[in-house]
């Protein structure tokens, strides 16, 4: 699939469908790390089924706008999932990371989970601030899972040093400061 996303012929239809299919698949490889508990639940046959159920509740927090590329797979996988947004966007004079909008879910703090989903990543620059942010609004950072299509390894190590308890789910790992193209593709401008 990444290699028919990579093919600049690859028409628009296409590559919406194959970066749908793939959202779905990293968002269900997020949710391995997730907490679980034990669940008991009586078949129609009569049987006893010894299965798995998550602890508490899942939100995601979208960092707009390549993050939205992700939400057909997040509400493929969990379809009644609160979703938060962040929009981070680098000084054109600095090229620092700056925060411009928040909304997250009111309770996110009490939620089990939550996952971070952002198309691209690779400085880490705008990763590090949104997980900041979480971890300013109370989430625990052993409770975020960060969820992107591709990402540097400089950006990657960035937010693992910084904040070793969170996960990262990544599709693929490109050169540092690669540019960002999925939206735009994705979205048609």
């Amino acid at each position: 699939m990444t290699t028919i996303l990579q093919n600049p012929l690859t028409d628009d239809v296409d590559f919406n469908f194959y970066l749908d299919r793939l959202s779905t698949l990293l968002v269900e490889r997020a949710l391995e790390n997730l907490r679980f508990e034990e669940k008991v639940v009586r078949t129609p046959q009569g049987n006893e089924y010894h299965g798995l159920e998550t602890r508490g509740e899942t939100s995601a927090v979208v960092v707009l706008r390549g993050g939205s590329c992700l939400e057909t797979g997040l509400k493929r996988v969990i379809p009644d999932c609160k979703i938060g947004r962040l929009l981070v966007q680098s000084n054109y004079r600095t090229g620092e990371p700056e925060l411009h909008y928040s909304h997250l879910p009111h309770d996110i703090a009490n939620h089990s989970s939550v996952l971070l989903l952002d198309s691209q990543m690779s400085s880490g620059g705008a990763a590090l601030m949104t997980v900041r942010v979480l971890v300013d609004h109370g989430v625990e950072a052993k409770r975020i899972v960060f969820v992107t299509l591709s990402a540097g390894k400089m950006g990657v190590n960035r937010l693992v040093k910084v904040f070793p308890e969170v996960k990262v789910v990544v599709s693929t790992i490109v050169g540092d400061y690669h540019e960002r193209w999925v939206e735009k593709r994705y979205f048609g401008c």
